[in-house]
């Protein structure tokens, strides 16, 4: 089974758009429970730009399921996150002018900084997961810093995905993802997916031996426009986990 964690960010984003006290990200968390998310995921970036402080703890409070808190790795943000607590942390890159994440955290550059902001986030019992590239070096880097899990980047291979135009040219992308997640597997790491996905390729992840679990947010937002917050998260579980959508 591969876990769905459903991003609330962007209803948030439809909220200050406005500066409106709604859509409630805290609602759209409890509505993904109960349509049967595993977990909630929310980034509290540092220019507050969606996502903010009170999100974050009414969504810890009302939901049951585990919290997945991403941030970047600084002091302020580590704090925040060892006083909620949440299930998990999952540390990104941030750029301030970025639309949206764009690639994955450059360990090596970050090294005694993000060795440090887990090593906390380890002694509070919080499981950190680093969102990376898919690559055999950076997991192996990521174990030793002390992370549990990694979150893969897809962004460049939904891309890639999106625009074959032929069955067979896909099977090798996700033939390729698939021995990379296997390799993070054998470390001792879960493997999680992120950022890209919606409801044209997400299917492809039945076919990632040890994919774990699937962060999705925007695609979702987006399709409860049209069918309603809890049939996008049900649509979304069954592409994920439902052999009817298993690629041939």
């Amino acid at each position: 089974m591969i876990r769905l964690g459903v991003n609330v960010d962007h209803v948030a984003t439809v909220r200050n758009a406005r500066r409106a006290p709604y859509p409630d990200p805290a609602h759209a968390a409890m509505l993904a429970e109960t349509a049967g998310a595993h977990n909630i995921t929310a980034h509290l970036r540092e220019d507050r730009r969606h996502i903010n402080e009170r999100d974050i703890k009414i969504i810890k409070e009302v939901i049951t399921i585990p919290l997945n808190l991403e941030i970047a790795s600084t002091s302020e943000m580590i704090s925040f996150a060892k006083t909620i607590r949440p299930h998990a942390v999952t540390l990104v890159p941030e750029k301030r002018e970025e639309l949206t994440t764009e690639g994955g955290l450059n360990l090596e550059s970050n090294k005694t900084t993000l060795e440090r902001h887990i090593a906390e986030l380890n002694e509070a019992g919080i499981l950190v997961s680093l969102f990376v590239e898919a690559d055999e070096r950076v997991f192996e880097t990521s174990l030793k810093l002390g992370a549990k899990a990694v979150e893969i980047h897809t962004g460049r291979f939904c891309e890639q995905i999106d625009s074959c135009r032929a069955t067979e040219d896909q099977r090798k992308l996700v033939e390729s993802m698939n021995q990379k997640s296997n390799f993070a597997h054998d470390l001792g790491l879960q493997v999680h997916f992120g950022h890209g996905l919606h409801y044209g390729n997400a299917h492809w992840l039945q076919k990632i031996t040890h994919a774990e679990e699937a962060n999705i947010g925007h695609a979702i937002v987006a399709r409860s426009i049209y069918v309603g917050f809890d049939q996008a998260v049900k649509d979304m579980l069954s592409l994920l986990n439902d052999s009817k959508h298993l690629p041939n």
